[in-house]
């Protein structure tokens, strides 16, 4: 069985391997089952647990609305721990056990990577709330949708934001080469900076898991003149311990990245250092936030107890709301049609943005918010799409 924490962490009873929970208490014997894996713990438990909390708000208003097609969805969840091999396992339940219509799932590509070859082959419709590589679709098949924008268009506004609103025509480019989002994310921002004019003065590495810093720091010390900011394609779990190192170190350059700084992470183990960061996501969670935004966030609030942590959890909330308003135009909860509707999917409105897929692309194109530090809190610096981006 699923249990909480107080801080609401999921773990799993004694002799129970999978983590097995619904979407609601009381479900129909016929319900139309919604696979939903989700890294609850492990490395990316803090972008896939306010994830599947926006899901599983999405499917109880679903639910309580009526469903879909005179039916109740199910989400069917299991926590696959970070880890591909967990993630395999998981998938073949899903697919071969709980024969589900679809899957819903992960906040990273390398998940999404883990579980694509089996949901192409079984021919199973996914679409992944939070996994930005736009080459995901052509890497594994036409059974994969992105609900997010793609890294090439988030890198092209990081770059943008930081030539034009920064001023940053020199960078320092630091990144994580133990993911396929670090890395792409970091190349895709390479591209459009330098097609802005800007130009990158040194590079470096490091590696998830990493927690200490001090030779890449050096080197950026070293520097010569000192470049205008940094830019670091970073995972949650380094990017504070990053910033706290940078600034003990002296170093108060401005920071840019991606979405993956877009967790309670950045604050908490960042504290003052993260002032001055600035990170590209899809939807500004916070005071002032739009209408639909704020209308999701007092639903969150009131379902889960806490404000939503991130955008993770309005993009959990689009997809499930997305599932299903492609299961409703498919007409039947099948598969081969659910997969033809989600590829259909034209100006459906969502918390994060409206998604719409051209013919034969899997990436909706949707703008970008930007969001600094400022005095210990999350700011709206920007919300734009690029005028430039690189091909995936």
């Amino acid at each position: 069985m699923i249990k909480l924490t107080r801080r609401g962490t999921i773990g799993l009873g004694l002799g129970a391997f999978f983590a097995l929970a619904s979407a609601s208490t009381a479900l129909a014997a016929d319900t139309i089952k919604i696979g939903y894996p989700a890294n609850l713990t492990g490395i990316q438990a803090s972008l896939d647990g306010p994830m599947l909390n926006g899901a599983k708000l999405a499917a109880s208003e679903i639910n309580a609305a009526g469903g879909v097609l005179g039916q109740q969805i199910e989400l069917v969840i299991y926590d696959s721990k970070s880890d591909s091999t967990t993630i395999s396992t998981v998938a073949s339940q899903l697919i071969d056990s709980d024969k589900v219509v679809g899957i819903i799932g992960f906040a990273d590509s390398d998940s999404v990577l883990a579980i694509g070859p089996q949901v192409q082959t079984a021919q199973i419709p996914f679409i992944t709330p939070g996994a930005t590589s736009p080459k995901l679709p052509s890497q594994l098949g036409n059974e994969i949708f992105l609900a997010a924008f793609g890294d090439n268009v988030q890198a092209a506004v990081g770059a943008e934001f930081a030539l034009n609103k920064l001023n940053g025509k020199t960078a320092y480019l630091l990144t994580d080469i133990g993911t396929e989002y670090t890395t792409l994310l970091s190349d895709y921002f390479v591209t459009a900076y330098e097609h802005g004019g800007g130009k990158i003065l040194e590079r470096d590495t490091y590696k998830i898991g990493d927690k200490t810093f001090t030779a890449q720091i050096a080197k950026l010390k070293a520097l010569s003149p000192q470049p205008d900011f940094v830019y670091a394609s970073s995972n949650a779990e380094e990017i504070g311990l990053i910033l706290k190192q940078m600034r003990q170190a002296g170093i108060n350059l401005p920071v840019v990245g991606g979405d993956g700084y877009d967790t309670p992470l950045l604050i908490q183990v960042g504290g003052d250092a993260a002032k001055d960061t600035y990170f590209t996501t899809h939807a500004y969670i916070g005071e002032g936030a739009t209408p639909k935004v704020q209308a999701f966030i007092d639903a969150y609030t009131k379902s889960v107890g806490n404000a939503p942590e991130n955008a993770f959890a309005a993009l959990g909330y689009d997809s499930v709301k997305l599932m299903a308003d492609a299961i409703e135009r498919a007409g039947a909860p099948d598969p081969a049609k659910i997969r033809d509707a989600l590829a259909a999917t034209s100006g459906l409105d969502g918390v994060t943005g409206t998604i719409t897929y051209r013919p034969g692309i899997s990436v909706p194109d949707k703008s970008v918010s930007v969001i600094g530090v400022k005095d210990g809190k999350l700011v709206l610096a920007s919300e734009a799409a690029p005028t430039f981006v690189a091909e995936p």
